[in-house]
């Protein structure tokens, strides 16, 4: 084969495992000869529909075995995949299609109505023909159209020549000033994130994998389904997490490997028939998003489970650091080691590394780190130093090398495993026509370990009122993205020179409930 890409992967695995079980979704299941086939029908349907080398290819919808078709087949082509966030509202999903140039889009049809001009039903708001149609010039909905589309399509192989250093994707993640950004993720950069997956978890050829986490974050499709697929195992998709659900599916398909964020794994511990479930299959449960909580380790560990948890970000495809289950109690709070071929540095601000247990910035270098943001050369630029990327993220280091991540440089908020850039949402919050200031925060949540609090300081004359303000975020932002709570404040705390003290802000707002506040759901 010419293609080295990971458009390439079902046609290697069918040539050597074809009969074995790649994709269960609800009551169908793919062989990976089917799932060669239908990513080899798509990728031509995607060529006679103008689809060429470099040409991205958006996909909106939630786990589906079509969203790793389109994955695979755009990399068939040398074409770009640009998976789409369902929980975003109308702009931020119109703005990444406009960015990303993207004019091809396979999408849900409940997610987007081309015949809705008023901004019909989509994620968290309608996305309009107004909003979407500039970029995208050709569709193609989930169902029965794309099945027929298929059915339509030849299934000759393709083989294009596709190399490692190849951009295969373009992950979204939420930027400190207030707009996405888009990784471009290669595919070596993938494949050397399976590589590592696949080495420091042991992932088996036998693995049954349950895939809730949603594919278009970086987690849920980097760090388990496709190290699962390469090695030959099999993937459960499931659309939504529903914890009681969980267990049912862990029951019926003697699930072995599973992922998900702290919020989720507590869900699934606070079902009736925890205590009996059969949960004999399980032998590999990865955590991510934020630490583990001590008494959840503790609750999964009466049932002779434990967590491996790590430390990741987009731009690192996203593996950085990772904690075997063997070190779950011993280094509780820590991130762990870093990935086989992944080299972390916890330096100062000259790159040099810091002293054991002295706070510094994690810097990560390894051939799964992007090369780049998607048409940013500037914030490329300032995020790389000598070859090192730079996360934002303040960190200490043990005398066994165990890394633990202390602070958040870019103030970033992780609300049920959603990244929250207070940036983003203070630049909304700014747009309301009666406020002159605000501050986003993150305070403590039993749910969802963080949520965002919105400090904010009303115009001369004017007077706000905490739920208006929410339902003015309402339709403009990701519903886990809008502040649980507002507090209105007189004054901000700033220094001399009119620089926010994010510090100060939290010591005065953020404990407890606040006199003002209104409370409201995240996700």
């Amino acid at each position: 084969m010419r293609n080295e890409g990971i458009g390439s992967w079902p046609g290697r695995r069918a040539r050597k495992t074809p009969h074995r079980t790649a994709l269960i979704h609800q009551q169908q299941t793919f062989s990976y000869a089917d799932l060669h086939q239908r990513t080899n029908r798509l990728a031509h349907a995607l060529r006679a529909a103008g689809v060429r080398r470099g040409d991205r290819v958006a996909y909106l919808g939630p786990n589906h075995p079509s969203f790793l078709e389109t994955l695979f087949a755009t990399g068939l082509l040398g074409a770009v995949f640009v998976p789409l966030n369902t929980r975003l509202a109308a702009p931020e999903i119109g703005y990444q299609l406009a960015d990303s140039g993207a004019r091809t889009l396979i999408h849900d049809p409940s997610l987007y109505d081309p015949t809705d001009n008023g901004g019909g039903s989509q994620g968290d708001g309608g996305a309009s023909p107004a909003e979407v149609s500039p970029a995208v010039k050709h569709r193609i909905e989930l169902g029965d159209p794309y099945e027929q589309v298929l059915a339509a399509a030849p299934d000759n192989p393709i083989d294009e020549p596709v190399g490692p250093d190849d951009i295969c994707m373009i992950m979204y993640t939420s930027g400190t000033t207030g707009r996405a950004k888009g990784a471009m993720l290669t595919h070596g950069n993938l494949t050397w994130n399976a590589i590592n997956v696949l080495i420091d978890q042991d992932i088996t050829a036998d693995e049954v994998a349950l895939v809730s986490a949603p594919l278009f974050h970086t987690a849920g499709l980097n760090m388990i389904t496709l190290p699962v697929l390469l090695k030959g195992g099999t993937c459960v998709l499931v659309g939504a997490f529903d914890p009681a659900g969980t267990l049912d599916l862990i029951e019926r398909h003697r699930i072995t490997f599973m992922f998900g964020v702290p919020a989720m794994f507590d869900q699934i511990a606070r079902q009736a028939r925890w205590a009996e479930a059969d949960l004999s299959s399980v032998r590999q449960l990865t955590c991510g998003g934020a630490p583990v909580p001590t008494p959840l380790i503790a609750t999964y560990q009466s049932r002779g489970l434990n967590f491996q948890q790590g430390y990741g970000m987009t731009e690192a495809a996203p593996g950085t650091l990772f904690l075997a289950a063997e070190h779950a109690v011993s280094k509780a709070g820590s991130a762990g080691v870093p990935h086989f071929f992944t080299d972390v540095r916890v330096t100062g601000p000259d790159l040099s590394p810091v002293a054991v247990g002295e706070p510094g910035e994690i810097v990560v270098r390894g051939p799964n780190v992007m090369p780049g943001y998607w048409g940013l050369p500037e914030e490329t630029a300032a995020a790389f130093a000598d070859g090192w990327f730079r996360s934002g993220d303040i960190a200490r280091v043990d005398e066994d090398g165990f890394v633990t991540i202390v602070d958040r440089l870019k103030d970033m908020i992780i609300s049920g495993g959603e990244n929250v850039y207070p940036a983003e949402v203070e630049d909304v919050l700014l747009g309301h026509p009666a406020i002159v200031e605000c501050a986003v925060i993150g305070v403590p949540d039993e749910k969802w370990g963080e949520v965002p609090r919105a400090v904010v300081v009303a115009q001369e004359g004017s007077r706000l009122d905490p739920d208006e303000v929410i339902a003015f975020l309402s339709g403009r932002l990701a519903k886990y993205k809008i502040p649980k709570s507002v507090v209105v404040a007189e004054t901000l705390p700033r220094t001399a020179s009119g620089k926010l003290l994010k510090s100060r802000v939290r010591a005065r707002f953020g404990a407890g409930p606040q006199s003002g506040t209104t409370e409201r759901n995240p996700s």
